[in-house]
């Protein structure tokens, strides 16, 4: 009885065996695969090994590495390229205000200093020579001071007819006296132009400036709002017109004032020898 028990037994557990080894299959092609251990050294192989250099950057190029040269769109230079025929005009007349200044300061500076030489010379050469003549004779061609000694030679020879008639010591003095203004006058060529510039040039640059303001307002009621690109050019344009106007007056001004002083100075040295002069001519008149 047990045995046909058993025999049961193994019948009815038959199916589940054969089951269970159907299910396992799977599991035995799928050890097929790399054991464990064999992956993870797979692993730490690939994060051992050294990773490939990244690719370099490309190289910057030269136009990156030099900066552009931005042209300044409210200079000078734009200034005259963008501006209509008035401003153009303006700057123009403030140029010849300029140099007409300058050469005028320079040239006097020049006859100035030429004329302190001479002065010193007549101390020299004039008086130590024997009579007018041949101090006349010693002086150099051009001066003032051998102008006035030729002026006062020339009242001995002239004071005959109608002259005759006026004190000779009266007409030697206005001789002297003409040739002396007339070296005055001389002197003060040009200083007139640098009182003009010194007084009319501040002016000039303004009406520059409010042509400028008005191209400005023009701009803003145009674009119909004020808007810094519409403003900076008109505005940037009537400052430099003042500045300008400006430069232009005051180096005339300090030049008018400075020359004026110094003709003062030359113009002592130059009374000084016609007075002389004309005692020496009246005390030997008939030896000069």
């Amino acid at each position: 009885m047990m045995k046909t028990t058993l025999a049961r037994l193994t019948a009815m557990a038959a199916p589940f065996v054969l089951a269970l080894s159907l299910g396992s299959a799977p599991q035995l092609v799928g050890a097929q695969t790399p054991p464990a251990p064999q992956a993870a050294a797979s692993a730490a192989a690939a994060v051992a090994a050294p990773e490939k250099p990244a690719a370099p950057a490309a190289a910057p190029t030269a136009a990156s590495t030099t900066t552009a040269k931005v042209d300044n769109p409210y200079g000078v230079g734009a200034l005259w390229s963008q501006s209509d025929a008035v401003a153009k005009a303006v700057l123009a007349i403030l140029a010849i205000m300029s140099m007409g200044s300058w050469y005028v300061i320079v040239t006097k500076l020049l006859e100035q200093m030429r004329m302190g030489r001479q002065a010193r010379a007549v101390d020299n050469e004039f008086w130590n020579a024997g009579t007018v003549q041949a101090g006349t004779a010693r002086l150099a061609e051009g001066s003032p001071f051998r102008f006035i000694a030729d002026a006062g030679m020339q009242a001995t020879q002239k004071h005959d007819g109608l002259r005759g008639k006026v004190d000779f010591a009266d007409f030697v003095d206005l001789c002297i006296h003409r040739a002396t203004e007339r070296v005055q006058r001389r002197l003060g060529n040009g200083m007139s132009l640098l009182a003009t510039v010194g007084s009319t040039a501040p002016f000039v640059g303004l009406f520059g400036t409010v042509w400028g303001i008005y191209h400005a307002l023009t701009a803003i009621g145009v674009a119909g709002q004020a808007s810094i690109d519409k403003v900076a050019g008109p505005v940037g344009e009537a400052l430099i017109m003042t500045a300008i106007g400006l430069a232009v007056a005051v180096p005339a001004v300090l030049g008018y004032n400075w020359l004026l002083r110094r003709n003062i100075t030359v113009m002592d040295d130059v009374r000084e020898f016609s007075g002389e002069l004309h005692s020496v001519i009246l005390a030997g008149s008939a030896t000069a």
